[in-house]
């Protein structure tokens, strides 16, 4: 079973940041687009931030743009990470984190889901 797994989550001070990764198997999710999303408590999940399978170009959802970044790590024993780099906290972020794969770029839809990992910004 394909697997993507989540790490990273925790808790974190307004203005902080917060370092999300996402593992999966390269022989499986090479030519996928890779991407976050994240889900707040009585919300609809949302997508939050897309890279492509080549690492260009991605896309953000407006409300992260200039605070969050990710990218892509292959390492030589097979494994992708692909990495959520979040700046300037505020509470709004708040929220489950997943990881996603989709197999049709630009238009993400994911095909795979990780379980997740929590942020909660708060003082």
């Amino acid at each position: 079973q394909e697997q993507l797994v989540e790490s990273g989550g925790g808790l974190v001070r307004p203005g902080g940041s917060l370092r999300l990764s996402c593992a999966a198997s390269e022989r499986t999710f090479s030519s996928y687009a890779m991407g976050w999303f994240r889900q707040a408590p009585g919300q609809e999940r949302e997508f939050v931030v897309g890279l492509s399978a080549y690492g260009e170009p991605t896309a953000y959802a407006d409300f992260v743009k200039g605070r969050f970044s990710i990218y892509r790590d292959v390492s030589k024993n097979g494994k992708i990470t692909v990495y959520l780099q979040m700046n300037n906290l505020n509470p709004e972020d708040t929220a489950e984190y997943y990881c996603a794969a989709s197999s049709v770029w630009p238009r993400f839809r994911p095909d795979f889901w990780g379980r997740g990992t929590q942020v909660t910004v708060s003082a």
